[in-house]
């Protein structure tokens, strides 16, 4: 799923893809100011609970730390459960006055599930385990699913391709790659 058309953010693009016993979280580094460039080699991804999760964030970069700080809280609440972690801080996030100020998109994955988080209060997760996000995400997100059938591609391979398919399309997106794993 891509939710990257009605927000506005640029300079992101996160892939995340499950796929023959690993999932697999990407990144790109470009974060821009306007039409500007202000860093190549952004890190986009966290991990968390011990390293069992794997986030990535698109919107404002503040914001996303707060989040990511929100969601190790809970996952340390919920002994380490990414679903109801998930559903505890989208609800904090719509309904607390602070968090719903908060402009960011997370993809969040483990190796049981993979998520969409919103501050609008949606918890998703796609149908077929791949999730785009960020002003690329859309290109990413098609790539992948284009990719996906070929059986001579693992995960990490099909998210290095589309993600390099997107930073060739998004002008918010480079191909300087942060790239997270997990199997399962």
């Amino acid at each position: 799923m891509d939710y990257s058309g009605d927000s506005g953010w640029h300079g992101t693009t996160i892939l995340c893809l499950r796929k023959g016993g690993q999932v697999v979280v990407a990144g790109d580094g470009q974060v821009t100011m306007g039409q500007t460039v202000v860093k190549s080699n952004a890190r986009k991804l966290r991990r968390l609970a011990g390293g069992s999760v794997i986030a990535g964030f698109a919107g404002a970069t503040a914001d996303a730390i707060t989040l990511f700080e929100r969601l190790e809280g809970k996952l340390e609440q919920y002994s380490g459960q990414l679903s109801r972690a998930c559903v505890e801080l989208a609800k904090d996030w719509r309904t607390d006055r602070y968090l719903r100020r908060l402009e960011a998109m997370m993809a969040v994955a483990d190796k049981n599930v993979s998520l969409i988080l919103s501050g609008t209060g949606d918890v998703l997760e796609p149908e077929d385990a791949i999730i785009g996000i960020g002003s690329g995400g859309g290109y990413a997100l098609a790539a992948a699913r284009a990719l996906i059938g070929i059986d001579s591609m693992d995960a990490e391979e099909i998210v290095r391709r589309a993600m390099a398919i997107a930073a060739g399309i998004c002008i918010y997106t480079n191909d300087k790659l942060t790239l997270e794993k997990l199997e399962y």
